[in-house]
């Protein structure tokens, strides 16, 4: 069975975000713009993010979920920096020795 093929013009055209928010350009900003104001220019030139609906469906072009759409920011988990994943390591570490735990077997000796 062959394999999904994710939507190549959408990836070129918008962005994620790490909280799953999609930023994308906005329309009628590339061309006649002298008939345009400056404000609506100014306006034009920010990245817009997609609605909940809209994302759903380029969810569907991607064939990936868009991570943190209906969560709160505070709910998504932090990466942690190197230093904290050293603790972490270590800490997981001292746990698999006190249980007599190596690689996750427990030793016969």
């Amino acid at each position: 069975m062959s394999k999904n093929k994710s939507h190549k013009s959408s990836l070129k055209r918008i962005r994620l975000t790490k909280t799953g928010l999609v930023r994308h350009k906005r329309a009628f900003g590339k061309h006649l713009r002298s008939s345009k104001s400056s404000k609506r220019l100014r306006r034009l030139r920010t990245d817009k993010t997609m609605s909940n609906p809209e994302a759903k469906r380029l969810e569907k072009l991607l064939f990936r979920r868009l991570r943190g759409r209906d969560q709160a920011r505070a709910v998504l988990r932090r990466s942690p920096n190197p230093q904290e994943r050293k603790q972490a390591q270590s800490e997981a570490r001292a746990a698999r020795t006190k249980a007599g735990l190596k690689y996750g077997v427990k030793s016969t000796k």
